[in-house]
């Protein structure tokens, strides 16, 4: 299991987010998973013409033609990638983080994800799961 965070960006609220994954993925080649906010045909061209292979889970009324195990591995990582969500939003408190900035709001953002990789760091030193955060620290 990994849960370690490699990218982030921060986008305007009013912003679209498809708009930030331009910026998390530069320099990025082979396969980038996303939510089923990215399943555009068109987006999902342009990221091709430079090496990334997108993919995301469908909506409900849409049919899937991908192969159950390619299935089964998107759903395990989109699994982890909302377990990370949750723990920054309980945990971290990721949806009030108060700045009158950007250099104070990114600050704070980069400060969290350091805390959330030295959980991880911690918890393989001990031979704990990585997002097993809990009793940690006490």
């Amino acid at each position: 299991m990994d849960g370690v965070i490699t990218a982030w960006t921060v986008n305007p609220a009013s912003g679209d987010e498809r708009e930030a994954l331009w910026d998390l993925t530069d320099g990025v080649r082979g396969v980038v998973i996303g939510d089923k906010g990215y399943p555009s045909a068109c987006l999902q061209a342009e990221r091709a013409t430079t090496g990334i292979d997108l993919q995301t889970s469908l909506r409900a009324n849409m049919t899937d033609p991908r192969t159950p195990w390619i299935i089964q591995q998107l759903t395990r990582t989109r699994r982890l990638v909302e377990t990370v969500i949750g723990q920054f939003t309980e945990q971290f408190h990721f949806e009030k983080i108060r700045a009158r900035d950007v250099w104070h709001l990114t600050s704070r953002i980069a400060r969290k994800i350091l805390a959330h990789t030295s959980g991880i760091f911690m918890n393989r030193q001990i031979g704990r799961s990585d997002l097993q955060f809990e009793g940690l620290i006490a």
